[in-house]
Formats: structure tokens, C-alpha cells, sequence
């Protein structure tokens, strides 16, 4: 049984059962096939914990000048995913354009026609920040081990991709000019660069003061000083009617957990088990033998 008090899970298998609650697949894939692209929407799709919040906010922020004026960064830039659950007309027109999405979608998964934003990160460091945000939303704290937890993540979701799908659906299209193909590292570290990289992609002037502004309003301390609007507030009141969930959690959406942060929490045997499947599925079609060295690759390629 689910805590009596919050309505979180306990156990595995209770946090699939209320995944599952909160899962419509078959409305998911109505909004997949009612969205009609066009060749300037923008579609930012990295797999979970991967760079998804900093992407829309910085997206949000160059094609506005700066607009804050929203409750929720997915009710500007919708999640196409989700967007039924909520009411919401993915095919609306928004605040300016070009048009904004975000997704967790494989690029096989997502619809042709417009343009793509993806970025990868460590699958070690992805596993504990997912955990760690499921915890005090879904999972009831210190109930369910990492190793149990585990066991969700590496398994399809309902789109049929996990993690590994998603890094090389993506790794796929790399020389495709309308994929931007980032890592969530080289973001952290050269943010100047990317907010640039970002803008030339999208198609989107940039001046100095824009430059600032974007820099500033993407910053962890900005996004942490407004996590209201960064915390999937629409997500947590559907979770909190369909799961029964009390008001309110303990869960943070934005952690500084940063880069590395896994060394201290991960169990050994899941980073071995997260190793074996890279050298699995990732590096017999890449010829990349670990993440770091994808990094390199990628790096290499945006700064060449």
C-alpha cells in the first residue's frame, strides 16, 4: 500500500502502478499525430534530467526578450507528451515565434518537418537525478532503492525507448541540419557558447543585451530563485488528482546536482550494470567505448 499520509509509493511496484495513472498513452499518441510542425517550431527532446529545463528556459527567453510572465515553463513551451492531460492545443499559436515543444522523445518517435534540440548527459548522472526527483513526488523518501528504482528506468517507456534508444536515435541523426546535438556538460561549462549555438540554430538575432539577459534568466541562481515556474506545476496538480498525491512535495525539478554528482551516491553495481549496457547497445554502432568519450565527440563537432 501506497503512505498512508501523502499517497507516494513505497515500493517498485507501487511507483509503476502510479506511473501508470498518470500514463494516457493513447491520448499521447493523438497529440503526436494532431501536431502539424512546421518547418520553424523548434522541438527541444532531451531524454529526462538531460538538459531539458535550461534549454526552454534559454529557447523561451532569446525568441521573448526576456518574458517571465508564465506560472509554468511547459505552459509556453508546451510538452508535447503531456499536453492532452492538461488542455492544452498543441497546435496553438504562442506568445511569438518560432514556436517552442518540449519532449522526451526518441527522433523516430517525434513527427518530421521541424527543427530539433537534444541533449545527452551521462546516463549515471541522469539515473540519480531522475531518482531523486521522483522521490518526495512519487516515491515516499528512503522507501524504494536505487537498485529497485533501477530496474523502471532502464525499461521502455511508452513510447516504446529508454534511455540507450533514445542516445542513439538521436547519435543518428548528428549530421542532419535541422538536429542540434549538444551534452548536457559542455552546456554547463560553456554556456556563452551554447546561448549563441542556440540562437544561430533557431534562427533568432542576438545583441549584447539579449546576450546578458539570456545568460542571466538561464542561470541556475535565477531559475532556483523562480522554481515555482520551473517545477512542473500543471504536472504535480494532475498528480495530485489522478495519484490522490497530498498538496505539495519535498521534490525539486532543478538540483545542483550538476556533473559527477553521481560518484557519490550511485551503488557500484549499478554504475557496472549501466557500464555493461553501453558496451551493450552504444558502442557496436557507435565505436564510442563510454560517455565521456562521446562527449569529446560531440564537443569537437559543435566547435569545429
Amino acid at each position: 500500500m501506497a503512505n498512508a499520509e501523502t499517497g507516494r509509493a513505497e515500493s517498485a511496484e507501487e511507483f509503476g502502478e502510479l506511473m501508470g495513472r498518470m500514463a494516457a498513452p493513447a491520448k499521447g499518441a493523438e497529440t503526436l499525430h494532431a501536431y502539424e510542425p512546421r518547418p520553424d517550431d523548434v522541438i527541444i527532446s532531451p531524454y529526462g534530467k538531460c538538459g531539458t529545463t535550461w534549454l526552454q528556459q534559454s529557447f523561451h527567453t532569446l525568441r521573448t526578450g526576456g518574458d517571465m510572465d508564465f506560472d509554468d515553463i511547459s505552459r509556453v513551451v508546451p510538452w508535447i507528451e503531456t499536453a492532452p492531460w492538461l488542455g492544452l492545443d498543441i497546435n496553438a499559436e504562442q506568445k511569438t515565434d518560432p514556436r517552442g515543444f518540449k519532449s522526451h522523445l526518441s527522433y523516430d518517435a517525434l513527427p518530421e518537418g521541424a527543427r530539433y534540440v537534444v541533449s545527452l548527459r551521462n546516463p549515471k548522472d541522469a539515473f540519480v537525478s531522475m531518482f531523486r526527483f521522483m522521490e518526495g513526488w512519487f516515491i515516499e523518501p528512503g522507501s524504494v532503492p536505487m537498485e529497485h528504482f533501477y530496474l523502471g528506468w532502464i525499461t521502455p517507456g511508452p513510447q516504446g525507448s529508454n534511455y540507450w534508444d533514445h542516445l542513439l536515435s538521436w547519435w543518428r541523426q548528428r549530421d542532419n541540419p535541422d538536429v542540434l546535438l549538444l551534452t548536457y556538460e559542455h552546456m554547463i561549462e560553456a554556456r556563452e557558447a551554447h546561448v549563441r549555438m542556440l540562437a544561430e540554430f533557431c534562427g533568432i538575432a542576438l545583441d549584447d543585451d539579449l546576450f546578458a539577459l539570456t545568460l542571466e534568466r538561464s542561470s541556475l541562481a535565477y531559475i532556483l530563485e523562480h522554481k515555482d515556474r520551473f517545477a512542473d506545476p500543471m504536472m504535480r496538480a494532475l498528480s495530485e488528482e489522478r495519484c490522490g498525491f497530498a498538496p505539495g512535495s519535498d521534490s525539486a525539478k532543478v538540483r545542483k546536482g550538476g556533473v559527477g554528482g553521481h560518484k557519490k551516491e550511485l551503488p557500484p553495481a549499478i554504475g557496472e550494470q549501466i557500464d555493461a549496457a553501453w558496451a551493450e547497445f552504444v558502442e557496436p554502432e557507435t565505436g564510442i567505448a563510454d560517455y565521456a568519450a562521446l562527449d569529446a565527440v560531440i564537443r569537437e563537432r559543435n566547435s569545429g
